[in-house]
């Protein structure tokens, strides 16, 4: 399993995270040891509207310089936007958005494109929001297909992101180059057997990405009965191996399997410790020492 660091993680995305110019990220990632990047296709970072030819040109240079790999490509999608306005084309614009991301990936000298399939929408029957992410996906995957690219769904949003779910969904698809970016940190949460979520997914997994996290307990000052009443836990983010996903158990089912790809490493989220660039970078070694040297 190869090192990548996801450039979101010095991006600036949550309040008081250091915020860094993709080829500081860059630099970043391969001083610390990195041997691939993910790449977050929107800005600050990696914008459609900002790679022309030449930016193009010079971030493979900046990557080759650096002795880097482009792990993959970070795409945004949300494939059942909209639905408060059916007559805007968001599906449409969305499956454009990834097609031209498939040429500047294999331009990069990457091939693998990572995307979301979409969120439960309030008074929209689930059938018709799965019918939308599977015939995006679908055009998604024949428009990247010219260009050597697979599309690695992962299991973040609402629509399949129980593994079950997910491999219904990649096989309703049905096409060759849609695969899944399959992460530990769902099946964690939903209380499922993380060596049995791999084992069904063994056929699908070209991609994963690493974050952990704690629960902490929640509750509501109920004044009239001068009591707490309980709420869902929340969920904060923790160096690798400090938190509560069993991440021993994930990688050995992904050496089970015989996956030999990426492993991305990822700060999205409030971190234990704070956002600044020493602390940024101290988590990122952790992962690297907190990765199975295979």
């Amino acid at each position: 399993m190869r090192p990548a660091l996801h450039t979101v993680s010095y991006a600036g995305v949550w309040p008081g995270q250091a915020r860094l110019p993709l080829e500081a990220v860059l630099d970043k990632a391969a001083s610390l040891g990195f041997q691939g990047i993910m790449l977050m296709a929107k800005r600050p970072h990696a914008s459609i509207l900002d790679l022309d030819r030449r930016a193009r040109t010079r971030l493979r240079k900046a990557l080759e310089g650096r002795g880097l790999a482009l792990a993959c490509m970070a795409a945004y999608t949300n494939f059942t936007a909209g639905t408060d306005h059916p007559g805007v084309p968001f599906q449409e614009m969305q499956v454009r958005y990834v097609e031209e991301l498939a040429a500047i990936t294999a331009e990069l000298g990457g091939s693998v494109i990572r995307v979301f399939t979409g969120w439960e929408a309030p008074g929209v029957h689930p059938e018709v929001l799965w019918d939308w992410c599977v015939s995006s996906l679908r055009e998604c995957a024949r428009r990247t297909a010219p260009h050597g690219v697979t599309i690695a769904v992962q299991n973040h949003h609402d629509i399949a992101s129980h593994h079950l779910r997910m491999r219904d969904l990649l096989e309703e698809i049905d096409e060759p180059n849609c695969k899944a970016a399959f992460d530990a940190w769902a099946p964690a949460l939903q209380g499922v057997d993380l060596r049995e979520a791999v084992l069904h997914m063994r056929d699908w997994i070209v991609h994963t990405t690493v974050a952990d996290y704690v629960k902490r307990p929640r509750y509501h000052l109920d004044d009239p009965l001068v009591n707490f009443l309980p709420r869902d836990d929340m969920v904060a983010a923790v160096p690798p191996g400090e938190g509560f996903i069993d991440y021993q158990a994930f990688f050995a089912a992904l050496n089970e399997i015989g996956y030999q790809g990426w492993v991305a490493f990822e700060m999205c989220s409030r971190l234990k410790g704070g956002g600044s660039e020493e602390n940024l970078d101290r988590v990122a070694r952790t992962f690297l020492d907190f990765l199975p040297k295979t």
